[in-house]
């Protein structure tokens, strides 16, 4: 069901509006500042949250669109 600005705009139903894009873009942003603070943790702090280096490098090298389920919605 379109909403009476997506008909005003002519804006297929499917496609998200300007406020969702805004806020997809401020959840990857956010993303992507975690896994640049993640690479930047020295090793007793990332003992302390749980994780070895090589999962913290891993985890910081993913791309941006590799989003955990939900980050991103």
């Amino acid at each position: 069901m379109q909403s009476l600005m997506d008909t005003v705009v002519d804006r297929p139903h499917h496609m998200p509006s300007r406020g969702r894009l805004i806020d997809r873009f401020h959840a990857a942003m956010a993303l992507y500042r975690s896994r640049a603070r993640l690479a930047e943790l020295e090793p007793h702090m990332l003992q302390d949250i749980g994780i070895d280096r090589g999962t913290a490098d891993k985890e910081a090298a993913r791309p941006i669109w590799d989003a955990p389920a939900g980050v991103m919605r």
